[in-house]
């Protein structure tokens, strides 16, 4: 996958980050992966629980240094990321990959009949853009806080971690994440429709678990019509998020909501 030249391995020498104009608090490099040990870290792991205002304090300046934030689930069955068997060689690259292709793709493959209330239906397009009502980088904060202050209880241990990619979309192919396998194994594909959601709805990946993604979003669809078509979208790229929901039950939930949550079973 093509990225930016990786600023990781200098924390290797200075873990404050002071050369990359950080201040850091303790934390660990990992270039854990499930073909062993990849060639240059993957992302940097705060060793303390995130705290609130972190993410504001550190995302800035290590956005400039070529880093983005990302919380990371570390308690639990699955551990933290050193442990989720991360496979950034199965990972190309977002920009090779078509938005709308991906997603019409998996709606033909996830057999939408049950979400639709019909025996089958034809891909529906991409929902509208709504108007941006907060700045992305507010957003994304505001969220990163409701985790760690216990407010947004889906991570037990949330972790500031960094990541060197180009934008936010790109975190999980940056670093291998293999949560949606079993869907697509090709995570770079679905950091794609995390792109066209990116110019859209200006989300921004906020947190990360073993196969849990959580983003946030500055322009929410404001309409239950815009909420539908946006419903579409999120069935193509997460299926089991629906249970026994149908695509109106599910957009009901979406409008004017800051966060979305994927989990794949």
């Amino acid at each position: 996958m093509a990225t930016l030249p990786n600023p990781l391995p200098t924390l290797a020498h200075d873990p404050s980050g002071r050369t990359l104009g950080l201040r850091l608090p303790p934390g660990r490099l990992i270039d854990t992966t499930d073909a062993g040990t990849w060639h240059e870290p993957l992302l940097w792991c705060a060793q303390q629980p995130a705290s609130a205002g972190s993410w504001a304090a550190l995302g800035g300046p290590a956005a400039r240094a070529g880093l983005l934030p990302v919380l990371v689930e570390v308690s639990g069955s699955h551990g933290g990321p050193e442990e989720w068997e991360l496979a950034p060689q199965l990972a190309s690259y977002p920009g090779d990959h078509d938005a709308e292709e991906v997603l019409a793709e998996h709606w033909e493959e996830c057999e939408p009949g049950d979400v639709t209330g019909g025996d089958s239906a034809d891909w529906p397009g991409l929902a509208p853009a709504p108007s941006l009502t907060v700045d992305p980088a507010v957003a994304a904060a505001r969220l990163a806080d409701a985790f760690c202050d216990g407010s947004r209880p889906r991570f037990e241990e949330p972790r500031l971690a960094l990541v060197p990619a180009r934008r936010s979309a790109d975190v999980p192919a940056a670093v291998g994440w293999c949560g949606p396998l079993d869907h697509d194994d090709d995570v770079a594909r679905l950091c794609a429709v995390l792109r066209s959601w990116e110019d859209r709805f200006h989300i921004r990946v906020v947190a990360l678990g073993f196969a849990v993604l959580t983003v946030s979003v500055a322009a929410p669809p404001v309409t239950l019509a815009d909420a539908e078509a946006l419903a579409a979208e999120h069935y193509a790229f997460c299926p089991d998020n629906f249970a026994d929901r149908t695509l109106r039950e599910y957009a009901k939930d979406l409008v004017g909501e800051r966060a979305w949550t994927f989990w794949w079973d």
